[in-house]
């Protein structure tokens, strides 16, 4: 895998996690090949990594991804104007939802219910098997991914962990876990981007080719 070649090649004390981002790859690919689609959650910078990942799979990341041409006569069929304008500028997408978003529910479930679990809330209402959850945790123990990692396992879905060096209760439970050989939160954060950047590019080249 090219890709995960020049990502070892520009942070080689990755080297030990190649094996982990292409099991964590296999993993989204075949959820995604089957239809399932992913969840992402994490807190604070984490937040904006997984809002970040939406954005690099729901569109083009370094691919156009134009529509097929059965795609545009379709849009074209409901209305010729617009599915004309519709055809030549929507990209493909990989479905991905970011959990830290939707603010009116999370605040509705936070008041009402179990701040910890808006989460899992989500997981519990989006998540069907077959679909992944990305936990991303610094410390792989933040209480509200793993709640939401719980309820993920429970539907059948698949689990991967995006965190730091040490040991967790993330990656006890993931089915993959892809760790930082960093601790201090910051330098952990600087890796998980190229990490997701490149498992983001696989997902890109496998559905949308070069």
């Amino acid at each position: 895998m090219k890709h995960v070649d020049v990502l070892i090649e520009r942070y080689p004390e990755l080297e030990s996690q190649r094996e982990n981002i292409l099991e964590a790859y296999k993993i989204l690919e075949e959820s995604y090949a089957s239809g399932g689609k992913l969840l992402i959650a994490g807190n604070g910078g984490s937040a904006a990594d997984a809002e970040h990942i939406v954005g690099e799979l729901m569109k083009g990341f370094e691919n156009p991804r134009k529509l097929k041409e059965v795609e545009v006569e379709k849009l074209k069929g409901v209305n010729g104007e617009l599915g004309e304008v519709l055809g030549e500028h929507l990209q493909g997408g990989l479905p991905a939802i970011a959990l830290d978003g939707h603010f009116a529910l999370s605040t509705a479930y936070m008041n009402d219910c179990e701040p910890l679990l808006c989460f899992a809330q989500q997981v519990n209402g989006y998540g069907r098997e077959g679909d992944v959850f990305l936990g991303i945790s610094t410390s792989g123990n933040s209480k509200n991914v793993l709640y939401a990692a719980t309820v993920a396992k429970a539907k059948g879905m698949k689990v991967i962990g995006l965190t730091g060096a040490k040991d967790s209760k993330l990656s006890e439970m993931a089915d993959v876990t892809i760790r930082s050989s960093q601790t201090r939160t910051y330098m952990i954060q600087e890796h998980h981007l190229p990490i997701y950047h490149c498992l983001c590019l696989m997902l890109e080249n496998r559905f949308f080719g070069e």
